[in-house]
């Protein structure tokens, strides 16, 4: 009798994410590729499929623009973006800002600019005064509108008579999904502490709005405690009692500084982690990246610090469905530089990218 034919069954297969590299200019191509090796590390029960794209200042020079005319549809498939960095000396800013990040940002409608800001352990917060425990906030910035819009023009340019006008757009929309998803930021940590940023005594428009939105959403959320300060005193207050401060939601302008003041907290711009998020509605990737600029000065040294990519690679997880292996990668970091043996030179030591890299992959 013959033995019947035996056909396999094919398994189910691996989820697979599909990720936009933007390494970018400078030291961009130096940490993306790092915090490529630690995500494919930490991978269990999917894998990656990495695509590269060499946009950027460098690209700009060769070609005349920042990104291709297409740029937005090319990208738009995937299911994540992970920037590096974009800046070069012979590119003005406002040209590498706008061609490329806004444009990716205000493209999708990447309403929300999240910015964990902590003391990681091991490191010491700038402010001496202050322990690591003190200085635990999470800043919501508005991404889409403000002053960032790109409104406004120069009239009689270069003469003695020139005019520059700039205007920034709030829309009550805007206003009120950006300070919807704050408070509820704010309702899921253990202090229900949310701090708003304006200005309402000296900009009697735009503020005022916001100031209003904000004690609209307030009365659906009577479990969070709010307060309201003008932008420059919660700077001031950023410094004198950080502790008092969680969840922080402000414009696209004053949270663009306030949080940079805060990378300042922890040490270091370098080592500050950011997601570009539309939590309700997907019109293109989320954008994950690092807050630092491409440090021309020591790109294709070696010795560029990749923590804040790789903290933005564990945001990206976590924001992708994946909380477990986001929460993995940043206990691996916390791990290296909890045993402070590993450090950059930013951080006072001699470790170079691949070293940083190798321990955080040895913690997974």
């Amino acid at each position: 009798m013959r033995a019947a034919a035996c056909k396999a069954i094919p398994g189910p297969l691996m989820k697979t994410y599909r990720i936009a590299l933007i390494p970018g200019d400078g030291i961009g191509q130096e940490v993306v590729p790092a915090a490529v090796r630690v995500l494919e590390a930490a991978a269990q029960g999917f894998r990656f499929e990495f695509v590269p794209f060499e946009w950027g200042c460098e690209y700009s020079l060769r070609t005349g623009r920042m990104m291709p005319e297409d740029g937005l549809e090319t990208l738009r498939p995937f299911d994540a973006i992970l920037l590096g960095a974009i800046g070069y000396p012979t590119v003005p800013d406002h040209i590498s800002l706008r061609d490329l990040l806004l444009r990716i940002r205000f493209g999708f409608d990447l309403y929300v600019n999240l910015r964990p800001i902590e003391i990681l352990p091991g490191l010491e917060p700038a402010l001496r005064s202050k322990s690591a425990r003190d200085i635990n906030m999470l800043f919501i910035r508005e991404n889409s509108e403000g002053e960032y819009c790109g409104l406004g023009g120069r009239f009689k340019r270069g003469t003695a008579d020139e005019v520059a006008i700039q205007q920034s757009v709030f829309t009550r929309k805007g206003t009120e999904r950006i300070i919807r998803y704050a408070f509820e930021q704010a309702r899921r940590r253990p202090r229900k502490r949310l701090a708003s940023a304006t200005k309402s005594n000296a900009m009697q428009y735009t503020m005022v709005l916001w100031d209003e939105v904000l004690r609209k959403v307030a009365r659906d959320y009577p479990d969070v405690t709010v307060a309201n300060y003008h932008v420059d005193a919660l700077a001031a207050r950023m410094i004198t009692h950080p502790e008092t401060l969680d969840v922080v939601v402000a414009s696209n302008l004053f949270a663009d500084i306030l949080t940079d003041l805060g990378g300042a907290l922890q040490g270091s711009l370098g080592l500050a982690a950011s997601a570009n998020l539309n939590p309700t509605e997907r019109l293109g990737p989320p954008m994950f990246e690092p807050v630092h600029g491409s440090a021309p000065d020591i790109a294709g040294q070696g010795v560029s610090n990749p923590l804040a990519t790789i903290w933005a690679a564990s945001l990206m997880m976590e924001h992708l469905g994946e909380p477990a292996t986001g929460a993995r990668i940043l206990a691996a970091l916390h791990a290296v530089t909890g045993e402070g043996k590993i450090r950059t030179p930013d951080l006072g030591g001699k470790s170079t990218t691949q070293e940083f890299t190798d321990a955080v992959i040895s913690k997974l």
